[in-house]
């Protein structure tokens, strides 16, 4: 029986349908901001994912229409934190977006506002990216003085290009929906009431897609393994290919040969014995001589001829 995903903790509601999961940062009165305890509670819920076959695609969005997320850290968050705080968040962070994008399901980001910082690094994590008309995109860490700790310099490149990536990590440029949707990093844009439909609409129709892709393998695994040509078994097809290619090894050397030279022929594919030419020769003479024709000379005579004396 596959495991059921954790119930929803104040800070993550956990809403499943339709064998589609739609996980929503609630945190509206901290900017949906990823705490270290949201940070685990998210890593449970994919350490669940990773052996549910009954979920297929997985939502992830923020709660009213400001934040996405605000991320992780910003310099006034991150001023209260020592060192090793900071670097055990990253480290919670690298491992959670490893196992989000290690996921069986398809996983949607759907932008309702601003995603920052470390939440944008999230959305990379995902397979696919829904934006509302008014979302927005920033990786500001530059401008901090520090860089994305997360993955976003490894998997931005691989969404923008290499070129588009650096210009938009060096400078913390925040970029709108519309150019979000022209630089391909997300799929559409859709108006802010209509987001979540789309998004849920979209992982359905991705669920669906993958049941009648497993269904039509396992009918293939499971169809009886015989040749359409002519009905016949594979083993006999394979038989029947090979006797084309090697037509004399496997089906002879044609008809046997008749008239005087059968003798010989037939002398030869015994195991030998002692005698001579000239003995097959009279062999040969003395079983044509009832069918000679008078007046034409014994083909035996002829051979003997050629062969020269004993």
């Amino acid at each position: 029986m596959s495991p059921e995903p954790p119930p929803s903790v104040p800070d993550v509601r956990v809403e499943r349908d339709e064998r589609v999961l739609t996980l929503t940062l609630d945190r509206p009165g901290d900017q949906n901001r990823l705490t270290r305890e949201v940070l685990l509670t998210m890593q449970g819920i994919a350490d669940s994912l990773a052996g549910d076959d009954q979920i297929q695609a997985v939502v992830i969005t923020g709660s009213g229409s400001e934040f996405f997320s605000m991320g992780i850290l910003n310099p006034a968050v991150r001023a209260s934190y020592t060192k090793e705080e900071i670097l055990d968040l990253v480290r919670i962070a690298n491992r959670l977006y490893d196992a989000i994008e290690a996921l069986p399901q398809i996983v949607i980001a759907a932008f309702n506002g601003a995603a920052r910082a470390g939440a944008a690094e999230l959305s990379l994590a995902c397979d696919i990216r829904l934006a509302a008309t008014h979302a927005t995109f920033r990786l500001p860490e530059a401008l901090w003085g520090g860089f994305p700790g997360a993955g976003g310099p490894v998997r931005l490149p691989a969404i923008v290009g290499r070129a588009r990536a650096l210009e938009l990590i060096c400078t913390g440029r925040e970029i709108d929906a519309a150019e979000m949707e022209r630089l391909g990093l997300v799929l559409a844009v859709y108006p802010a009431d209509r987001l979540r439909a789309e998004a849920h609409a979209l992982a359905v129709r991705h669920r669906r897609e993958r049941s009648d892709r497993h269904a039509r393998s396992q009918a293939h695994h499971e169809r009886p393994s015989r040749c359409r040509l002519r009905g016949r078994p594979l083993a006999l097809r394979r038989a029947s290919s090979r006797a084309r290619v090697e037509p004399r090894r496997r089906r002879g050397h044609g008809r046997a040969p008749r008239g005087p030279s059968a003798a010989i022929h037939r002398s030869m594919s015994v195991r030998p014995t002692s005698r001579t030419l000239g003995d097959l020769l009279d062999e040969m003479a003395a079983r044509t001589a009832s069918r000679r024709r008078p007046g034409l000379p014994r083909r035996a005579d002829q051979l003997r001829r050629i062969a020269g004396p004993r």
